[in-house]
């Protein structure tokens, strides 16, 4: 289709633009547009009605004049070139190379608006991924094909999470075809030079795709970040057969571009202003995570959100919750308190846990142990509330054996460096190690077996060493 030239722009709304007259255009079509100096901008078909369409323009609407302007309709959508060499760069959010390397010579062009898997075609997820991290691995794993979403809230070290994720991820059954593809909307300069330095001095850049949307971007160009990513992680998974994983941080500075351009459009608002298909929306990206029948390669996906005013119940929090399968909740206590991940173990949920656990997957204790530690904790916090209230006089000293249980679990097993990457077996050994603090026959979760196998060396290691 040859392009299509108009000057016919009735009228300008912040990043929109209406265009009458139009021929044979098309949703989702790219658009140039000529500025009377001869500066050219781009931007997109958002809607079309009758003879008019609605264009979205990346870089804003700023110093457009109406009557001066060329407005060309391309006939083509919004492609994403992918090759292999992706890995190891750096792009900014529209997909173009910033890290002053070489222009990407293309493999395919794909559209970025990709299709949500098929569900009858999903393979069903069942393989661990170690993150390093114990609170998720040991507490809430994560398995091959999840989404799993972090909630944080502002002022939480999310970012240093995510960085340490995408730097140690990794599948325990040896296949070396990893990567991670990683998204940042609407960092600032400081957040966007923390990440590729860091991934830079780590060696992690080298198996990681970096898409960065600054603050002071467009914020059309926001929604299309997580798009685009997600373009490269579907390349990489079921052309390549790499395992990927997409971590998109920030959702919320995603919502709120869509909030703004919702608003620009005049269009009804729904839950605290946001858009009515927030929930759609939301799951035309969550839904392209997962493994497909008949193919090695697969996409599990960490989004990171801040949750507004730290509230569960926000629309963003709220619908990820309703798509993706858990959460982990990040916690601004643990964090007052110094603690490194501040995960709040007790709301966090991994609802395919069950899933990559186990013998041949991790260890055969492991469901029992993590049932435990869980019990145990949430016993120990009870017992410190019930202090708090009618003094530590009034405690068994079973409780007191659990209160004192869930200080050192916080201190040793939540607590950790930011650098540190504890495999799935050091994981579980401390888990062991916490859990000799516990009398025996308050051990009501985990078999005897398991008991007699791992708890009771430890004990006896412990007993001769005091005796001594």
């Amino acid at each position: 289709m040859l392009p299509r030239e108009y000057r016919t722009i009735s009228s300008i709304s912040g990043p929109l633009m209406m265009v009458e007259k139009t021929q044979d255009v098309r949703y989702d079509e790219l658009v140039e547009i000529t500025l009377a100096n001869g500066d050219k901008r781009r931007g997109k078909v958002l809607e079309i009605e009758s003879d008019r369409a609605l264009v979205q323009v990346f870089e804003g609407t700023t110093g457009i004049e109406n009557e001066d302007a060329k407005v060309r309709f391309l006939g083509k959508v919004l492609t994403l070139p992918v090759s292999r060499d992706m890995l190891g760069r750096v792009f900014n959010g529209r997909g173009e190379p910033i890290d002053g390397g070489a222009p990407l010579i293309p493999e395919q062009n794909i559209d970025i608006n990709g299709m949500p898997m098929n569900p009858f075609s999903r393979d069903f997820p069942s393989e661990f991924i170690q993150t390093g991290i114990s609170t998720i691995d040991g507490l809430n794993p994560m398995v091959r094909g999840q989404k799993l979403p972090i909630f944080s809230a502002s002022g939480l070290p999310h970012n240093r999470m995510a960085a340490q994720i995408a730097r140690q991820a990794t599948v325990i059954s040896g296949h070396e075809d990893f990567a991670v593809v990683f998204a940042a909307m609407g960092i600032t300069f400081e957040e966007a030079s923390f990440f590729m330095e860091d991934f830079r001095r780590t060696g992690a850049l080298q198996r990681t795709v970096l898409y960065i949307n600054l603050a002071d971007d467009p914020a059309i160009e926001r929604i299309s970040t997580p798009r685009i990513a997600l373009t490269a992680a579907e390349y990489l998974a079921f052309e390549c057969n790499m395992h990927v994983v997409v971590i998109l941080t920030d959702l919320t500075n995603y919502c709120e571009a869509l909030r703004e351009i919702s608003a620009a459009r005049k269009e009804v608002p729904g839950r605290r202003g946001y858009p009515g298909y927030l929930y759609t929306d939301l799951a035309t990206m969550y839904e392209r995570a997962g493994r497909l029948k008949g193919k090695s390669g697969s996409i599990t996906q960490i989004p990171i959100l801040t949750m507004p005013e730290d509230d569960k119940t926000h629309p963003i929090p709220d619908l990820t919750g309703y798509i993706t399968e858990g959460q982990i909740i990040l916690s601004r206590s643990l964090h007052r308190q110094g603690i490194y991940p501040p995960v709040d173990v007790m709301p966090s949920l991994s609802r395919l846990k069950d899933k990559g656990i186990g013998r041949d997957k991790t260890r055969e204790d492991h469901a029992d142990l993590m049932n435990q530690l869980f019990a145990a904790y949430a016993r120990g916090k009870e017992a410190k509330e019930l202090a708090v209230i009618l003094g530590e006089g009034a405690l068994s000293d079973e409780d007191k054996a659990f209160a004192k249980f869930s200080t050192t679990f916080e201190d040793r097993y939540v607590r950790q460096g930011e650098y540190e990457n504890r495999t799935i077996k050091e994981t579980l050994e401390l888990g062991w190690d916490l859990l000799t603090m516990i009398p025996v026959k308050e051990l009501k979760r985990i078999r005897d077996a398991y008991i007699e196998k791992y708890l009771q060396p430890l004990l006896k290691a412990k007993a001769e060493k005091a005796s001594e």
